[in-house]
């Protein structure tokens, strides 16, 4: 059996960031059935010089979209990061979810080998696909949703392995 691309992104993408939603979900819950204002945990961080949750969301969703789009040989579409509500930041889950459906297995043919080059201020990088998933991408993309799971367990969600693995 081949693994591909296509299959260690974009369907592993979807299902972890419809958990996300899930885990966001369950913290809108726990914020109106204890009466504390959703602001608290969306801004919320594990140490002060931490993305606040609102930005973990926000970039593992840029990870995902972005390391799809140039895996497959695209460019993502920019997506503004000014999400407050937990409302708005499921609606930027949903986004990024329905842009990873519109990719089929046959755009990330060769992409093992594709040259992926980031830009960022004055800097280029450039790896190749295999590289750029392995040793970016994904690291990236668990560590945000991750983090995200961890500032709302750490302040009182009732989360466990489940929410954060799916059923």
């Amino acid at each position: 059996m081949t693994l591909t691309v296509y299959q260690v992104t974009v369907p592993v993408f979807i299902r972890m960031l419809n958990n996300l939603a899930g885990i966001l979900e369950k913290a809108a819950e726990h914020c109106t059935t204890r009466k504390i204002d959703p602001a608290a945990l969306i801004h919320a961080r594990l140490y002060p010089d931490m993305f606040d949750l609102a930005r973990q969301v926000q970039v593992a969703c840029d990870h995902a979209r972005n390391g799809a789009a140039r895996l497959a040989g695209l460019e993502a579409p920019d997506m503004e990061k000014t999400e407050q509500t937990f409302a708005e930041l499921k609606e930027r889950i949903r986004k990024t979810v329905a842009f990873l459906e519109t990719f089929r297995p046959e755009q990330f043919e060769g992409a093992e080998t594709r040259e992926v080059t980031i830009k960022r201020g004055e800097t280029t990088v450039t790896y190749d696909g295999l590289d750029y998933l392995l040793n970016r991408v994904l690291p990236n993309f668990y560590f945000h949703v991750t983090t995200a799971y961890d500032i709302l367990r750490h302040n009182g969600v009732e989360l466990g392995k489940r929410d954060y693995l799916g059923r």
